[in-house]
């Protein structure tokens, strides 16, 4: 059986982590050994870690130490890694039974990719399914540099790396969007494999980075500056990619509620229009009140939990 190792990097999910751990320990394909860091919990999630490590059914280690942030964990978990595979589960993210097996078999049945990856449910603090990555756009499979680009990214917990293609690379400890850097450095090396199942569960808060658009946006761009170099692209060709990325994200933040930002990238980025088509329907956007936007998003959770209820593991 093919062997891979699995870090959690945890930090003052005491709530949640538990139920974390229980989904790593379900694992249909179990893992080599499992690693957990708590990295500067104010909470009592190491405590609570420690002792529902007794009933880990395969090796597991907790290391307790000061905060260094997340990309500093992952590095320290992957320098501790062996086996042919690698994967990582946030503390309050879950995993269903089958998620190690099936993107393990997808990697042993794809040489040539470098990772897998899968759709994700949306979970609120009670595990409600609020939605679905399945929901948003299907992906691509085998190259997906030119959807990275476009700020089309699946979610971290879905995902399996083949431990020989990090060895040359390391989570940006200056990147407060862990993972988006390094997929892109990947994908200039070789193909992403898509599973098209849900596989696992990715915690919503107000606090993940994802619901900060201006923030994510300007990350996404300063981050393709950093591997602009090793892009198969030309300067003025990704300059024109980005126009592209910004008009795109106009109309995520209006639904967010940043509508003076949207208005500033939409005057400014109107170059990077796809379409007439395009720009119709984001200048209808700027014109909704986000009341509506907001009685929408509640719709569709509602309507979401209704028809999928609590996930389960």
């Amino acid at each position: 059986m093919s062997e891979i190792t699995v870090v959690v990097p945890s930090y003052n999910h005491a709530t949640f982590v538990e139920r974390t751990l229980r989904s790593i320990f379900a694992q249909s394909h179990q893992p080599k050994k499992l690693i957990v860091i708590d990295d500067g919990s104010k909470d009592e999630s190491a405590v609570l870690i420690e002792r529902v490590l007794n009933e880990c059914p395969f090796p597991g280690d907790l290391i307790v130490r000061e905060n260094r942030g997340l990309c500093a964990t992952l590095n320290e978990g992957f320098a501790m890694a062996d086996g042919e595979y690698f994967a990582y589960l946030g503390s309050d993210d879950l995993w269903k039974s089958t998620m190690l097996s099936e993107q393990v078999g997808l990697l042993e049945s794809r040489p040539e990719a470098v990772l897998a990856f899968g759709h994700a449910y949306l979970i609120d603090d009670d595990d409600n399914i609020i939605d679905s990555t399945a929901n948003w756009t299907d992906f691509a499979d085998g190259n997906m540099l030119q959807m990275l680009l476009r700020g089309q990214i699946f979610s971290s917990p879905g995902v399996v790396y083949r431990r020989s293609a990090l060895v040359n690379h390391r989570w940006n400890e200056d990147s407060i969007l862990e993972d988006y850097e390094l997929y892109l450095r990947l994908a200039a090396e070789g193909e992403f494999a898509r599973n098209s199942n849900i596989i696992c569960g990715w915690r919503q808060h107000s606090s993940n980075v994802s619901s900060d658009i201006p923030k994510m946006l300007d990350e996404w761009i300063a981050a393709q500056d950093r591997v602009a170099d090793e892009l198969p692209f030309s300067r003025q060709e990704l300059d024109h990619m980005q126009k592209e990325l910004r008009f795109d994200s106009v109309a995520s933040f209006v639904r967010s509620g940043y509508k003076r930002d949207a208005i500033r990238l939409f005057r400014e980025n109107i170059g990077g229009a796809r379409s007439v088509s395009q720009i119709v329907k984001l200048l209808a956007r700027l014109a909704v009140p986000r009341s509506l936007f907001e009685a929408n998003r509640n719709r569709k959770r509602l309507k979401s939990i209704a028809a999928y209820g609590k996930m389960t593991i």
